[in-house]
C-alpha cells in the first residue's frame, strides 16, 4: 500500500491558467531530453497560439522527454494570475514579456520549497521544529506573492539556504533510531550502481546521483531524497512507502513497474506502465 499525504493542488503545475510560461522562459539544449536547442525567453516552436503544446501525446517520441519529466510547483499559474494579474505575455507592452520570464524561475524555486516545507509539516517526527517550519512556509508565501521588481530583486539562494537548515534538521529527525552504521550516501556517485535488493531505508540520499543505479527491489522507505538525481533510475518493485522529500520531476524521470510502492506525495508515472 501506498502511504497517503494531504494532495497539493496550489503546488502542483496547472496548464490550464498558466500562459506556457516554460515553454518560453526556459532554455532547451538539444540531447537526450530535449530535440532542439532553445534560447531562454523564446517560444517553443510547439507552443501553439492557445498556449497548449502542439505534440503533447507525442512529447517522448518526438525527443521531448524532458517536457514530460518538468513540474513547476504551481509556479506558472502563479505568476500568470497573481504576480501578473493574468496578463498574456503575448500581448504585454514593453519590458512586460522579459519581467514574466525573469520571475517564473524565481517564484518556481520559491514554490518547490513550499512542497518541502508542506512535506515537513507532515512528519511528526520533525514535531521539535513545526513552529520554525510553519514560520518558513508563511514566509515562503509571502515572498512569491511578491510584486515583480520585488521578487526579480530577491536573493533566492540565501533564502533557499535559510530553509535548507530547517529542512536538514527536519531530516534529522525523521531518521533518527537508524540502528548500525548511518546509511549516509549524501551527495554520492552512485551513477549506474547497481542497487539491487539493497537496504536503504532511512538512508540520507540527499543530492546523490542515481542516475541509471538498479534499484529493483530496493529498500527506500523512509529514506531522504531531496535533490537525488533518478534520471533513468530502475525503481521496478522498490518500495519507497515513507520516503520523503520526493517529489513528481524525480519519479518521472526514473523507471518503474506496478509493483513500485511510492509515497502519497507523488504519483504513479503513466510511461511506467508502458515500460518507457
Amino acid at each position: 500500500m501506498e502511504d497517503h499525504i494531504a494532495p497539493r493542488p496550489a503546488l502542483r503545475g496547472d496548464c490550464e491558467r498558466c500562459f506556457g510560461l516554460c515553454c518560453v522562459a526556459l532554455p532547451f539544449i538539444a540531447a537526450k531530453d530535449f530535440a532542439i536547442d532553445k534560447p531562454a525567453g523564446t517560444p517553443c516552436p510547439n507552443l501553439r497560439d492557445d498556449h497548449r503544446c502542439g505534440i503533447h501525446a507525442q512529447l517522448r517520441r518526438s525527443g521531448f522527454g524532458g517536457c514530460t519529466v518538468y513540474d513547476c510547483f504551481g509556479a506558472g499559474q502563479k505568476v500568470s494570475q497573481v504576480t501578473f494579474g493574468g496578463q498574456d505575455w503575448r500581448t504585454a507592452d514593453g519590458e512586460g514579456p522579459r519581467r514574466m520570464f525573469d520571475v517564473f524561475p524565481v517564484v518556481r524555486q520559491l514554490h518547490e520549497l513550499l512542497w518541502y516545507l508542506t512535506e515537513a509539516l507532515t512528519l511528526p517526527a520533525a514535531g521539535p521544529v513545526h513552529p520554525d517550519l510553519r514560520r518558513a512556509l508563511d514566509r515562503t508565501e509571502e515572498l512569491t506573492r511578491g510584486t515583480p521588481e520585488e521578487l526579480g530583486a530577491l536573493d533566492v539562494g540565501a533564502h533557499r539556504q535559510e530553509v535548507n537548515v530547517l529542512l536538514l534538521r527536519t531530516s534529522e529527525l525523521a531518521r533518527a533510531g537508524v540502528r548500525g552504521r548511518k546509511k549516509n550516501r549524501r551527495g554520492a556517485d552512485l551513477m549506474g550502481a547497481r542497487l539491487r535488493n539493497a537496504d536503504l531505508s532511512r538512508a540520507d540520499l540527499r543530492g546523490a546521483y542515481l542516475i541509471a543505479a538498479d534499484l529493483t527491489g530496493a529498500d527506500l522507505r523512509g529514506a531522504d531524497l531531496i535533490g537525488a538525481d533518478l534520471r533513468d533510475a530502475d525503481l521496478t518493485d522498490a518500495d519507497l512507502t515513507g520516503a520523503f522529500f520526493l517529489t513528481q520531476p524525480q519519479v518521472a524521470a526514473a523507471r518503474g513497474s506496478a509493483g513500485t510502492r511510492l509515497p502519497g506525495s507523488v504519483v504513479r508515472p503513466v510511461h511506467w506502465a508502458a515500460g518507457s
